[in-house]
């Protein structure tokens, strides 16, 4: 679980500092314009768009483009059909990838994805090859100050939250996909702040990866990451921080 806190701060250390700001929002309008079209613009009742609203909020997203993703999303205004895929493949050193694409061409995706795992040391394999390896849970950190891990346990543990466990600088929260939202309201209730608040792929085991194989597992996500038709990537990579720290 250690490997998912650090890419998601390494995601999140680069967002901020603003060179992939426009990669970052167009992937969350793709986010809300599917969540919209597939559950209705109201965000109250639909639990995935509030989600991507919030995430959006968070990257400073201006509200204009909030409210149009989703009136494109509901057919209020004309917008591109974006479909959803889900491609899986091994990295260096053996390291499990799952790869979520929302695209407007599956064949220009396909392509991309699996040109990119070619030239980072890994390969694209059959669906079903490594989801095995993962099981999917609603996450979400805590900073260690902002709460005790008492007070955290018991208000996640009752709005229904699987484990509330400490790792490094973080509590992670870790939820069944059906029970995030409302462990999610139950945080906010108690003006607990989180970050990385997602539903996301865990890994069940992770592989150590050191040297040439870490620092290609990193340049493939990067590369994933950089790629328009690719919305996120989960690895069971775990690279060391000093690693980390490095590259």
């Amino acid at each position: 679980m250690s490997g998912h806190n650090k890419w998601s701060t390494i995601k999140h250390k680069k967002g901020a500092a603003d060179a992939k700001r426009g990669k970052i929002f167009t992937k969350l309008i793709k986010e809300i314009t599917i969540a919209a079209r597939m559950g209705g613009g109201d965000i109250a009742s639909n639990p995935r768009l509030r989600t991507a609203v919030l995430e959006a909020k968070s990257e400073n997203m201006p509200k204009e483009n909030i409210e149009r993703a989703i009136k494109k999303g509901t057919g209020e205004l004309e917008g591109v059909s974006y479909e959803e895929s889900t491609y899986e493949g091994y990295g260096p050193g053996g390291a499990a990838v799952i790869v979520e694409s929302l695209t407007d061409n599956k064949n220009r995706a396909v392509a991309e994805i699996r040109h990119i795992f070619n030239k980072c040391g890994g390969n694209l394999g059959e669906n079903g090859c490594v989801a095995w390896m993962f099981s999917k849970k609603g996450y979400m950190s805590v900073d260690l100050k902002a709460a005790t891990e008492d007070r955290l346990m018991e208000i996640a543990l009752e709005a229904g939250a699987d484990d509330v466990r400490e790792d490094k600088d973080v509590f992670e929260v870790i939820t069944a996909p059906a029970d995030f939202e409302s462990v999610r309201q139950a945080l906010e209730k108690a003006a607990i702040p989180f970050s990385n608040a997602e539903i996301t792929m865990l890994p069940q085991n992770t592989v150590n990866l050191e040297g040439k194989e870490a620092e290609q597992m990193i340049r493939l996500v990067d590369t994933l990451e950089d790629c328009d038709d690719v919305q996120k990537v989960h690895t069971n990579a775990d690279i060391s921080d000093e690693v980390m720290n490095r590259l």
